[in-house]
């Protein structure tokens, strides 16, 4: 074994810029932390002394929506009702349908509109064509009165509802039905102005009748006596107007929602929300309450209240229409709502971690593997939301996507020893040993152990129609370093495939990663053992004889693939931003070189980096960023794959505290992000550090944010496009001349942490989650690797322990 090396701050030094101040202190504190700490040294499969938290079944979020594909009358849907046996009931501009099993039938006249819907007593009241109608339990419909011929000079009915009376919401008051008669509340109208607006009521089980309006938000007691609320709560006193909901939940608290907030009245307190205590939005429609929680419907999504937690369902992965006309909520928790593009149903589900696991490698055994070495990425679809046709496609990252396919089957057999997850990580190590078969031979070969991007079949599409010259010219014009490449998809040898030239850093972070688990957790036997250690080889020697770099098959580096002491310690034009990352890669490769070889070579020109170059002195600080949500997103699942290799293989404890020192920060940096993957990671490589009374442990929040978002973690992997940049939750990042590079708006909740995964889409790890808008229609099926593998890392390293 090679000898110990301790850092020491002359050496640090040598790679620090004079003109960089700061990081030259940040380098000798980290050197005086390093030779005087003491460590616990790493092994696999232990959990650090962190408590592995359990966890069982619990209920996850599951949407379904209902148009005229499935019986609805009409997408136009204004109102929607839950009876009190559950039956549920749409009110469209074609009349009204009612759902049987996953259809909804038609039970009026298509001719005329139903403009309101609501439950009474058994069945339901609607409107249509200046009548109330009655819906009974056996599904009879009858005329329960005429409305008042005079309102058809403007008085428009709003609201239906009531317990024992009907009561009649509208733009001119508040009404209720005696018999065949509609009649005013007139103590109501005295306390109200006569054009108060009449949008909700409620009436709880003890009498009192709540009303929501245009002017406040009223009661009458049980007594008989109406009064204006004016709900007020440590520092908030408000005099709400356009009160559009209200209701009194199972335990007599009564619930609204205006445009100042919402607000709860329990036990004579009230409690009041705005963005500052967690509401997502306020410009709100609708409100109803059950069993799942208190729901909102607003102008842009619906929102959920429960236990504490507020949750917001935008876009179409969870209603068919942002827009909310009408929120019901059935006996059985079931939440339903009416938009313009139909009805829409969530569930809560009961459901379990390994249930998400089943699921994702199932879709991904039956979507997602392309070509007969079976590349593991995303697909399209034809119709938006739609599994019946799939079409397969490449990516820029192939292997790098099916790289971490495959470590989360390493991970997965290490946890559960199941013979079928083996299958799948050896399929998937044979795919990248295929990546360096292929660039051999043919007409424009790469030098050995190059390895290809991806890889297309020779009967399909020919890639280089597109990726041409005249494509190469017009990327150089914004990228000067982008290069022209002819062709850019050469054909192999065998002439059955052209194959992806031009490999990057984060392809390389990849494979490596999964060289160094398939190694150490999949493979068994000689032949598994030879096969990734002759991989592992050739594509580190390739490295190596080209001065830490890829070079492809015109005899020059790659755009991406360069780690070069020349070009990352000696020309600033092309280091900047990447001397840091690119010296942390590296040295992973080696470390993971030598490891799986046992090859003294790959130790030898780890350490020549480190000696002569300061590699690791560069690593110290691996990412170009100002702060939080900036830089390029996409190095962090890069960076931290490549410390899990580098530390964990590390045996020389100066070194490894280093890496440590360096991993730290960056972990500092995106843990408001809940990241599974990053934490896992983390928490796996850290060890505790103790200096005289000084001691800092992996904080028991990491192992709880990551299960957080796993939970969280939807099944629905369809690109949905999302808006959050309107909320009133979210606390914006300001980031003066940085804002230049940013597309979208940038923040995170006023919690300290970025959106809960279920609030915006995640394909990959390299997602820049601080994002708070984005595209999507529904064509895009992305797999469930994201899921996998920090699930069955946490497996495997016992930070989740499944009951």
């Amino acid at each position: 074994m090679h000898k110990n090396t301790t850092l020491n701050p002359p050496m640090l030094r040598k790679a620090v810029s004079k003109s960089s101040p700061w990081l030259l202190r940040w380098a000798v504190v980290c050197a005086v932390a390093v030779s005087t700490a003491t460590t616990v040294s790493a092994e696999h499969n232990s959990n650090k002394g962190l408590g592995g938290i359990k966890v069982g079944q619990f209920l996850n979020d599951e949407r379904r929506f209902y148009n005229t594909d499935n019986g609805l009358p009409s997408d136009a849907v204004d109102s929607v009702a839950v009876t009190a046996d559950g039956t549920v009931l749409a009110a469209t501009d074609k009349g009204l349908a009612r759902l049987l099993g996953n259809e909804f039938h038609p039970l009026s006249d298509a001719a005329q509109a139903v403009t309101r819907v609501a439950p009474w007593g058994d069945g339901a009241v609607f409107q249509m064509s200046g009548s109330i109608m009655q819906y009974d339990k056996d599904g009879r419909i009858s005329k329960l009165l005429s409305l008042p011929t005079e309102w058809d000079e403007g008085n428009e009915l709003l609201w239906l509802g009531g317990r024992k009376s009907l009561l009649l919401g509208t733009t001119q008051g508040l009404f209720y039905a005696d018999g065949q008669t509609v009649r005013p509340f007139e103590k109501f109208a005295n306390l109200a102005s006569p054009d108060t607006a009449v949008y909700a009521t409620s009436v709880s089980t003890a009498g009192e009748l709540a009303v929501g309006t245009s002017t406040g938000l009223y009661e009458r007691n049980q007594q008989g006596e109406w009064n204006k609320l004016l709900p007020a709560a440590g520092n908030y006193s408000w005099a709400p107007i356009e009160v559009r909901g209200v209701a009194y939940d199972e335990k007599n608290q009564l619930w609204f929602a205006c445009p100042q907030g919402a607000g709860v009245r329990s036990d004579g307190k009230w409690q009041l929300f705005t963005g500052v205590e967690g509401l997502p939005y306020d410009d709100f429609t609708a409100l109803a309450v059950g069993n799942s929680g208190t729901w909102f419907g607003t102008k842009i999504g619906a929102i959920r209240y429960l236990d504490g937690v507020w949750s917001y369902r935008q876009g179409k992965r969870w209603v068919p229409a942002d827009d909310i006309h009408d929120v019901a909520v059935a006996p059985n928790g079931d939440a339903w709502f009416a938009t313009a593009d139909g009805v829409g149903r969530i569930r809560r589900v009961e459901t379990s971690l390994a249930d998400k696991a089943k699921f994702f490698e199932e879709e991904i055994d039956k979507y997602h593997r392309r070509t007969p070495y079976e590349f593991v990425l995303s697909v399209g679809v034809d119709k938006p939301g739609d599994k019946s046709k799939v079409t397969q496609r490449d990516s820029d990252n192939d292997g790098l996507w099916t790289s971490m396919y495959g470590a989360a089957e390493c991970f997965a057999y290490a946890a559960t020893k199941d013979p079928k997850s083996k299958e799948r990580a050896n399929k998937a190590m044979l795919a990248m040993k295929f990546l360096s078969d292929i660039t051999q031979g043919g007409e424009h070969p790469a030098p050995p152990g190059f390895p290809a991007r991806t890889v297309l079949p020779i009967d399909g599409r020919n890639p280089n129609d597109h990726d041409n010259r005249e494509n190469d010219l017009r990327k150089q014009k914004e990228d000067p370093l982008w290069k022209v490449l002819e062709p850019r998809w050469p054909v192999s040898a065998d002439g059955k495939w052209y194959w992806k030239t031009d490999i990057s850093s984060d392809e390389l972070d990849g494979h490596y990663f999964l060289y160094g688990l398939y190694y150490d957790l999949v493979a068994e036997t000689d032949e598994e053992k030879a096969m990734v250690q002759e991989v592992t080889a050739r594509v580190t020697d390739h490295l190596i004889a080209h001065d830490f770099q890829m070079v492809d098959h015109d005899g020059k580096p790659t755009r991406w693939g360069r780690f070069s002491p020349k070009e990352l310690n000696r020309d600033l034009d092309f280091s900047t931003g990447l001397r840091g990352m690119n010296s942390l890669s590296v040295l992973s490769y080696l470390k993971v070189a030598a490891h799986v070889t046992g090859d003294e070579k790959y130790q030898e020109a780890y350490m020549k980096l480190i000696d002569d170059e300061q590699y690791a002195a560069n690593a110290l600080v691996a990412k170009r960023q100002m702060g939080i949500g900036t830089g390029n997103q996409s190095d962090d699942e890069m960076a931290f794959m490549a410390y899990y290799g580098l530390i964990n293989y590390e045996d020389d404890p100066n070194l490894r505290m280093h890496y440590l020192i360096s991993m730290m920060p960056y972990w500092k940096l995106v843990e408001a992000e809940r990241n599974p993957l990053f934490n896992y990671i983390f928490a796996a490589c850290w060890d505790t550090i103790e200096t005289g009374d000084y001691q800092r442990k992996t904080p028991q929040s990491c192992l709880e944010d990551a299960l957080f978002t796993l939970k969280r973690y939807p099944l629905d992997r369809f690109r949905w496009g999302y808006k959050n940049s309107h909320r009133k939750d979210i606390q914006f990042i300001e980031g003066g001349w940085f804002e230049y590079w940013w597309k979208n708006p940038k923040g995170y909740l006023r919690t300290g942490v970025t959106l809960p995964i279920d609030e915006h889409f995640v394909e990959h790890w390299n997602k820049d989650v601080w994002n708070l808008d984005a595209g999507g229609n529904g064509t895009s099926l992305a797999d469930g690797t994201s899921f996998l593998l920090p699930y069955y890392m946490g497996r495997y390293y016992g930070f989740i322990v499944e009951e």
